[in-house]
């Protein structure tokens, strides 16, 4: 099946041989929990708790207030101590619910409680889905219940399960596959029963070998080759982009303003795909993320289960602390990651990693000129053309931007990477792209203003009309005003 690769991309150091043989372990919070009420893409959830309130878990404390949005989860037993704005790892603040932890993790009504899903209506496993607060676990957020329900099931040819895992480092799906492979399929199973003509394909990179051995196995055991098989990807970055892998699958393209629905796909990172076994079939909402600690400054790196709302200082005490003081601290991977200037920010439903290097190897490099040998045009994934991108960023032309097609990009960082002059091109495409977006906010909102204007304008007039129409059968009696009022 499929192209096995795409045009483009990259080969960074892959860094995963630090922690692939690492077995995920558990790890308790010890502090507070921070529960942001936006950690997702869409509205941001309403908090339905307040300072005072027990709270159980697995309970709902902040309720999807929106079509795009969804529900937040305590992930621990306590007391909310506060609702108040913290920041988080992206740099952005957000109203959080802020829980004592009592230690004790008792469980809200219902929590734990497993359906055989032959009993289960469509409606109701997206319903479960959505109470249990799932999202794209890959790190974009959007809400699942919202992706499984693109209007016509069987317009879906493919479900994808995306298992790449190609950014650097990065070994948290890696070792859920090699733990937890039953449950994964699983949860494709599930899946599989909103859409009923689709076939279910897991995406494997080809340096996971261990991987696709486990989930050929559990597909040949469990009897699920008619409606799944594993397809192998070239190993490159940025392969686990959700564009680039439909293409590479089933070769069909799209662009920012398609959604995977619109190629008869449905794509969901692989914890996404277990969540939503978890939450159909034992009924356990999303309260955990597995995150991988590692870099060459941390002592014990490893993958570690941890509640959502857990303070990252605790993950880097959990990996035996710093080897040294680290020049460079990344929520994320090294492409695509956020660097922390504190690490005194929660692990919310999108976070993946915690990356410490004793050396920042972009720190004292300064940027030269571009010398046009167009290395980022051959390694754009998106065909894009990031040195006439860059110029038009460097002068401030925006309308020059999305004419070369600027908002198509999406920062996998594949150009900067490739730089000799070591240009800042991806953070140059992510401002613009901001200003863009906030550019056509406004443009909307403008709009929008100057239509309620023109409506409200148009009321006065007939309000005005009708009082002066009134006004001549006023003299009429009943019968003038009745009729006045039928005009």
């Amino acid at each position: 099946m499929g192209y096995g690769s795409f045009r483009g991309g990259v080969h960074p150091f892959r860094g995963k041989d630090i922690t692939k043989e690492k077995a995920i372990s558990e790890y308790l919070p010890q502090g507070d929990l921070v529960y942001p009420l936006s950690q997702h893409i869409g509205a941001p959830a309403r908090a339905v708790v307040a300072a005072g309130d027990e709270v159980l878990a697995g309970q709902i404390i902040g309720e999807a207030d929106g079509l795009v949005s969804t529900n937040v989860i305590s992930s621990v037993s306590g007391r909310v101590r506060t609702i108040e704005r913290r920041m988080l790892a992206t740099g952005v603040i957000s109203d959080s619910v802020i829980v004592e932890n009592d230690r004790e993790y008792r469980p809200a009504p219902g929590i734990g409680k497993s359906r055989d899903p032959e009993g289960l209506t469509k409606e109701e496993i997206r319903t479960a889905v959505k109470n249990a607060g799932i999202v794209g676990l890959g790190g974009a957020g959007f809400p699942t219940h919202v992706k499984l329900a693109p209007g016509d099931d069987g317009a879906i040819d493919y479900v994808i399960v995306n298992a790449a895992e190609c950014e650097p480092y990065l070994t948290g799906d890696y070792r859920l596959m090699l733990e937890e492979p039953e449950e994964i399929l699983a949860g494709l199973q599930v899946l599989l029963r909103l859409f009923e003509k689709a076939k279910g394909v897991i995406a494997i990179e080809a340096d996971k070998p261990e991987a696709i051995k486990k989930i050929k196995a559990v597909i040949e055991e469990k009897s699920l080759s008619q409606s799944a098989e594993v397809c192998t990807l070239k190993t490159k970055y940025p392969q686990g982009a959700e564009r680039n892998l439909i293409f590479t699958i089933t070769g069909r393209r799209l662009n920012s303003q398609k959604l995977p629905k619109d190629a008869g796909c449905i794509v969901c990172n692989t914890a996404t795909v277990h969540g939503v076994g978890q939450a159909v079939l034992k009924g356990l909402p999303l309260m955990n993320r597995i995150i991988t600690v590692t870099g060459d400054g941390i002592a014990n790196p490893g993958n570690f289960r941890v509640k959502v709302g857990t303070n990252y200082g605790e993950l880097i005490e959990a990996a035996g602390g710093f080897t040294a003081q680290p020049e460079k601290v990344i929520a994320g991977g090294p492409m695509m990651g956020m660097a922390l200037t504190v690490p005194d920010v929660p692990v919310t439903k999108t976070s993946s990693a915690l990356l410490v290097f004793r050396k920042d190897p972009v720190a004292h490099v300064k940027p030269g000129s571009c010398i046009r040998c167009g290395r980022c045009v051959k390694a754009c994934p998106c065909r894009l053309l990031p040195l006439k991108m860059w110029q038009a960023c460097k002068h401030y032309n925006l309308d020059l931007f999305q004419r070369l097609y600027g908002m198509e990009c999406y920062e996998c960082g594949s150009c900067t990477f490739v730089c000799p002059a070591r240009l800042s091109l991806t953070q140059s495409f992510k401002q613009a792209r901001m200003m863009v977006s906030d550019q056509r906010k406004r443009a909307k909102t403008t709009v929008s203003d100057r239509k309620k204007q023109q409506s409200s304008r148009q009321r006065q007039k007939d309000s005005q009309a009708h009082t002066a129409v009134t006004g001549i059968f006023s003299g009429c009696g009943g019968a003038g005003r009745d009729m006045a009022e039928s005009e």
